[in-house]
């Protein structure tokens, strides 16, 4: 006989399943249909994924019961069958799972991501329903999970209680803030749901184990009750019209050794995570013995500023007043640098103004701003771009994303950037809104980022996107992103031949880690006439190596530069991050007169140290053509 939840995962980590809707997707089922309606209508579909995560190691199933409450059912017309789906889901998982195994009834948010217009009492009416359904076939625990406000969580724990003793776990959606929507900390979330009732606390979906390291590190010392742990497969990247997730079983394997490290007796996978993910995370906890949590003080996680593109990659732009020289013209004479640095999540931007005005006096040509990278909400890079060009005298080459703008904003925007002077700009597609801050947003996409050059460039010859004349010209200097980082670089070139035929005067690529891939990209490119910049960007720790290896579209590094990076924290980090974009920019400055340096997480002196290494490097500081006013 199996022992009961409580029992079992105070001895030892329980590995839970992986994904349900995503992997479905990937099984050919499209977007848009309720996944929880198959449960009556595809039962063995269900009941095969089931199968095939307990066959890769996982002990603990969730039912296919997500979405199954009445307000969720009633987009689809299937309100009236919420006993019925909730019960299938259930009798479906336990027969898959067998005596030695256990099923957990799953339940989502109502709110999800979008804060939507439901009374408490609707809100507790949709929960009762749910549960009563979910109990009334014997599951072996409830596992209440992607909740994003602590009040909504606080419900249906109650719901819960109200019925029934079996344990229950609580999962958090939480980026590496660590707050609930509804503002509260992590902290004081656990705290309250702890009083409530709760067995197992933690997180699941909307990050991959970097960010939730970042959030369980935060709470700085032991839990009161085991931690449950189920992150996405890193970040979801939009290829060749599927979504596609980066983080391999072997990573997701490791982070889960963290995790358990960390008190974590529970830990699976959740969006992009597949059985060959949780295959690996169960061979590497097989054997282990749960250890004490930890109680040292958590280092601050560093997430980097990558703006992706549809293709996975990144790329910026500025302006600079018509009068002066554009970048096009510096890089085709002279070694030219261009420097990222993302504009604030806060409102305070001292730093930022500081980090520019450093790297104006380090000698940087440009300094240019992501459109909300990952889909994180930041400050309006165009008010930031004003700035620096009016009170420090640089030239910012701005960010314009397609996902945040329809046609009208877009060229309402583009508009605004010529009033102010502002004709740098890089032109690229944007992380999907879901994968952001505020996963509830809209995605527009009027526009793909071949579409969005040509239509800057038109505005360049004195037409609207509408078609009608304009009174005056703009000058726009168009970039477009360019990801080098592929299995296979020639359709990557092929691609970009096609950005350039839409317009693009210059490229910049997404982070390059590998000398001699910098000399694969100058062979395969030599055709272009077409300026490009080579991407790198300094990394700061082992584990921001891991990160940006693992989690990040379109950012690959070779296992040398993991193995130096390994194990390396702070300054000594950061050191050996300088010293190896050094060796990458020496590779870089035999065959690219571009250079594109990207700051990690506002560490502005790393990215002025390699400006001013590159201008000793080849000899010469140039003056500044670029004038303010």
């Amino acid at each position: 006989m199996k022992a009961d939840l409580r029992t079992a995962w105070k001895k030892e980590v329980l590995v839970g399943d992986g994904a349900m809707g995503t992997f479905l997707y990937q099984l050919g089922f499209p977007v848009g249909i309720s996944y929880e309606e198959l449960n009556l209508t595809s039962p063995e579909v269900i009941a095969d994924v089931h199968r095939r995560y307990l066959q890769a190691g996982a002990r603990v199933l969730e039912s296919n019961t997500y979405s199954a409450n009445a307000y969720k059912l009633g987009k689809f017309g299937l309100e009236s069958k919420v006993d019925e789906i909730n019960r299938a889901g259930v009798r479906i998982a336990r027969q898959a799972a067998g005596p030695e195994n256990y099923v957990v009834g799953a339940m989502g948010s109502i709110y999800g991501a979008k804060r939507i217009n439901i009374t408490s009492q609707e809100l507790k009416r949709n929960f009762d329903q749910q549960i009563t359904a979910l109990l009334a076939e014997g599951v072996d625990g409830m596992l209440l999970e992607t909740f994003y406000e602590l009040e909504e969580m606080r419900t249906a724990l109650r719901c819960i209680r109200a019925y029934s003793n079996l344990p229950v776990i609580c999962q958090f959606a939480v980026d590496q803030v660590g707050m609930t929507r509804d503002g509260f900390s992590i902290k004081e979330a656990f705290a309250v749901l702890l009083e409530e009732g709760a067995d197992v606390l933690g997180f699941n979906c909307h990050s991959g184990p970097q960010g939730i390291m970042s959030v369980v590190e935060a709470l700085n010392g032991p839990l009161e009750v085991p931690l449950s742990v189920f992150p996405n497969a890193g970040l979801a990247d939009y290829v060749d019209g599927q979504y596609v997730y980066g983080a391999g079983p072997k990573y997701m394997a490791e982070c889960a050794i963290s995790f358990a490290d960390r008190g974590a007796r529970l830990i699976g996978g959740c969006c992009g995570t597949t059985p060959e993910h949780i295959a690996a995370i169960a061979a590497a906890l097989q054997g282990y013995v749960p250890a004490a949590l930890p109680d040292t003080p958590a280092e601050e996680t560093i997430r980097p500023t990558v703006l992706v593109n549809e293709n996975g990659a990144e790329d910026q732009a500025a302006g600079a007043p018509p009068q002066e020289p554009t970048i096009v013209d510096l890089v085709k004479r002279r070694h030219t640098v261009i420097v990222e640095l993302d504009p604030p999540r806060d409102l305070d931007i001292t730093k930022f103004m500081e980090g520019a005005r450093a790297l104006k006096a380090a000698g940087a040509d440009a300094l240019t701003m992501a459109d909300n990278s990952l889909a994180v909400t930041r400050m309006s890079n165009m008010a930031l771009g004003y700035l620096v060009r009016s009170e420090v005298g640089m030239r910012p080459l701005i960010h314009i994303a397609c996902r945040d703008r329809n046609s009208i904003g877009t060229q309402s925007h583009m508009m605004g950037f010529d009033a102010l002077g502002i004709d740098h700009v890089l032109a690229v597609t944007g992380d999907p809104a879901r994968f952001g801050d505020l996963p509830g947003s809209s995605s527009v996409y009027d526009m793909t980022s071949f579409e969005i050059i040509r239509m800057i460039k038109q505005l360049n010859d004195g037409i609207a996107f509408s078609g009608k004349p304009l009174k005056q010209k703009a000058k726009f200097v168009v970039g477009a992103a360019f990801n080098p980082n592929v299995k296979h670089l020639n359709k990557a070139v092929e691609r970009l031949e096609k950005k350039i035929a839409a317009g693009a005067d210059y490229i910049m690529t997404q982070p390059v880690y590998d000398v001699e891939l910098i000399a694969e990209i100058k062979r395969q490119t030599a055709h272009l006439e077409t300026p490009i910049f080579i991407g790198i960007m300094p990394l700061a720790s082992g584990r921001n190596a891991e990160y940006l290896h693992n989690e990040v579209p379109g950012i690959q590094l070779s296992d040398a530069v993991r193995a130096r990076m390994a194990g390396l924290q702070g300054a000594e980090g950061r050191a050996m991050g300088v010293a190896i974009a050094k060796e990458l920019v020496d590779a870089a400055m035999e065959h690219f007169n571009g250079m594109y340096l990207m700051t990690p997480f506002m560490f502005y002196e790393m990215t002025a140290e390699l400006t001013s290494y590159i201008w000793e490097k080849s000899g010469r500081r140039p003056s500044h053509l670029f004038r303010s006013t």
